[in-house]
């Protein structure tokens, strides 16, 4: 079940008592999307596009449902670290994690990346919008590299200022959602963060425009 924990952050990320010691190899969490972008200005580096962040989990593969290929299970083996059990009050770990785990505990994908499903949401550059995707369907021709849309709507909360999150958590289950799933996306409120929200940074070192 989710709570709100008062003095949660990212060097609490259980709250107030809780401490990052001996997590050094694990994903920061607890990070508001201001946050994660000034600590990747800070770093000389950015937030990834969800276009970009897609097209880096999908590591060569096109049309798969998964980040490793077609199977969630391939062979009976565990690629991510998601839920088990029963949905939300009963995980029973059976991948090994019950709650978010060190990096790298699972294989990489075609490009070498770890953890581009389950273990920790990811926070991208895209205002949320429903319909931005169908919108450059109507538009036609093919969209290179979009950049999201110019500003954020979630008709359930109108108000709210959200930006897209990528690749689903150690809490996500076919009971409740599959967004392990590479071609699915969540959303957040901008000032929020959560013990399974993280981020990731990338370069444009070496790109060329």
């Amino acid at each position: 079940m989710w709570s709100y924990v008062k003095g949660a952050n990212w060097r609490h990320p259980s709250g107030p008592t809780s401490s990052i010691k001996g997590k050094d190899n694990y994903p920061v969490v607890q990070v508001a999307y201001p946050d994660a972008e000034a600590y990747a200005k800070w770093a000389h580096k950015r937030l990834p596009t969800e276009a970009e962040w897609e097209f880096a989990a999908r590591g060569g593969l096109a049309g798969k449902p998964y980040v490793w290929g077609e199977k969630f299970r391939p062979d009976g083996k565990w690629m991510a670290n998601t839920f088990q059990g029963h949905f939300p009050d009963k995980n029973t770990a059976t991948d090994g994690f019950a709650g978010v785990s060190p990096v790298a505990q699972f294989a990489p994908n075609g490009y070498g990346l770890y953890d581009m499903a389950g273990n920790v949401w990811q926070w991208t550059t895209d205002w949320y919008r429903p319909d931005y995707y169908s919108q450059l369907a109507q538009d036609g021709g093919v969209a290179r590299n979009p950049k999201g849309p110019d500003s954020p709507f979630d008709p359930a909360e109108p108000n709210d200022k959200k930006k897209v999150h990528r690749g689903g958590s150690f809490l996500c289950t076919d009971q409740y959602c599959s967004r392990y799933m590479v071609g699915t996306r969540g959303k957040g409120e901008i000032t929020t963060g959560t013990n399974h929200l993280g981020f990731r940074c990338i370069s444009d070192a070496g790109v060329k425009k």
